[in-house]
């Protein structure tokens, strides 16, 4: 019995000294974000204190537009993945548009209440359009922005005149793939080691299951969800955000009033495109758009034929 306890201690000290090897070798610090500000601001950002937080946001366009369109990125993203589309818009409509990095993302970082359920996004939306004084706009999301975007549609109907939806979170999941990411993050015990392990190498391969044609990742856009990832803060809270899913009740979907885009890239493998078609169901007024050889973030792999959709949605 001793000989077996003696040798259960030589193999913890020795998984102990691994652990430490390994995170001497492939660990990676977190990046303070007064760092990243140098970076990844440019003149259109702004920070607004809100809920405790140092909210990144840029405004941009037509500042006296009393109808602006705001969009809200996914998870682990930030308010870059509009970048291309944001520049397109601009050139083909007189519009105002605003987006901000949410809270545990990007240069906003993690929530001091530590809380990610979807009423708390909901509540940290509605407070952060009236800070800006929107009382309307045109609300856009991806992913858990299109949740996000979809719930505060139900909750404040008055607020929304359309709605736009790409590749959307909500309904529950099927067979999707999913990212090499995501799976780990949701695996406990392992998952706890990404607080301290983050490879740029598992950015790659989770960014390869996010593209449909891996030739548009550059090392640029590597590099740039690697170090939105590595923000003071943010690793911790993603892994909280996981860790405390909330459930969505999606027969509320049917509740929304607002005319609705729904645009889906054919090729998702995180959020399967027989979700557009649950949303077509459920939504009454709608117009769908699929893209073909697109994966689960049209606005960074095809942001022309979606700067087109939502223009000729808009305009209709």
């Amino acid at each position: 019995m001793k000989k077996t306890i003696k040798a259960l201690g030589y193999i913890a000290i020795g998984f102990f000294v691994l652990l430490l090897a390994g995170l001497s070798v492939f660990g990676q610090r977190d990046i303070p974000v007064e760092k990243l500000k140098e970076k990844y601001t440019n003149t259109s950002s702004s920070f607004m204190p809100l809920m405790g937080m140092q909210v990144h946001y840029r405004s941009e366009g037509n500042q006296y537009d009393s109808l602006p369109i705001v969009l809200i990125h996914g998870t682990s993203s930030s308010l870059h993945t509009w970048d291309s589309l944001v520049n397109i818009l601009l050139t083909h409509t007189h519009k105002r548009i605003i987006r901000l990095d949410l809270p545990a993302f990007g240069l906003t970082g993690p929530s001091p209440e530590n809380k990610y359920a979807s009423p708390y996004y909901v509540h940290f939306l509605d407070s952060f359009l009236r800070e800006l004084h929107i009382n309307k706009c045109i609300l856009g999301g991806n992913s858990l922005g299109g949740a996000i975007a979809w719930q505060y549609a139900v909750a404040h109907p008055n607020k929304i005149s359309q709605l736009i939806l790409i590749d959307a979170a909500g309904y529950p999941i099927k067979n999707e793939k999913g990212s090499l990411g995501f799976k780990i993050a949701n695996m406990p015990i392992i998952n706890n080691l990404l607080l301290f392990i983050t490879p740029k190498s598992l950015i790659k391969k989770s960014l390869e299951t996010v593209f449909y044609d891996p030739t548009l990742i550059t090392e640029t856009t590597i590099t740039r969800y690697h170090e939105m990832l590595l923000r003071e803060g943010n690793r911790r809270a993603t892994l909280s955000l996981f860790q405390n899913k909330s459930i969505q009740d999606v027969r509320t979907i049917k509740n929304i009033v607002a005319p609705t885009l729904i645009l889906w890239g054919e090729e998702d493998q995180l959020i399967s495109v027989e979700d557009a078609y649950l949303f077509q169901k459920d939504i009454k007024n709608n117009t769908l758009v699929i893209l073909k050889k697109v994966g689960h973030i049209p606005m960074e792999e095809s942001p022309h034929a979606v700067a087109n959709a939502i223009v000729k949605f808009i305009k209709e």
